[in-house]
């Protein structure tokens, strides 16, 4: 089956959206991860994780990013990853190792695929709100 390209960030968030209660935690006692709700409250930090992958997870990382105008999360690569940001508030760019961007903006999802140096900018006037989600993707 093939998916339009189009599709693949409003499939991602329709997911993140509607099925919160799917983040994985290991219950007491045991290494099988299981199902919790995860409230999305910043931290007061830029960064406030949401899932540290294992043994929370089976290999997904994600946090909530909240970054005041002009700060960056800065350079970083995907490594193994795959990375999707979901932006929800603000406006920014995604700069890549070439010096090439990506418009970071409100209502929109960005993909990273794995072995891509990246970083994150806030260049509107308020704050850039987004959760990312890592995992590993080999």
């Amino acid at each position: 089956m093939n998916i339009s390209p189009l599709r693949i960030p409003i499939i991602a968030l329709t997911v993140l959206l509607l099925v919160p209660s799917m983040a994985y935690v290991v219950q007491a006692g045991t290494d099988t991860p299981t199902p919790r709700v995860i409230p999305l409250q910043s931290s007061g930090k830029d960064v406030t994780p949401v899932l540290s992958g294992p043994p929370e997870s089976v290999t997904m990382k994600s946090g909530l990013v909240v970054l005041p105008p002009g700060k960056s999360v800065g350079k970083h690569s995907t490594e193994q990853n795959e990375e999707l940001l979901i932006v929800f508030e603000g406006r920014g760019e995604m700069t890549f190792k070439d010096g090439s961007k990506l418009p970071v903006k409100a209502n929109s999802a960005l993909y990273c695929p794995p072995e891509t140096e990246h970083n994150v900018t806030n260049t509107g006037t308020g704050v850039l709100r987004y959760v990312y989600v890592v995992a590993n993707a080999r």
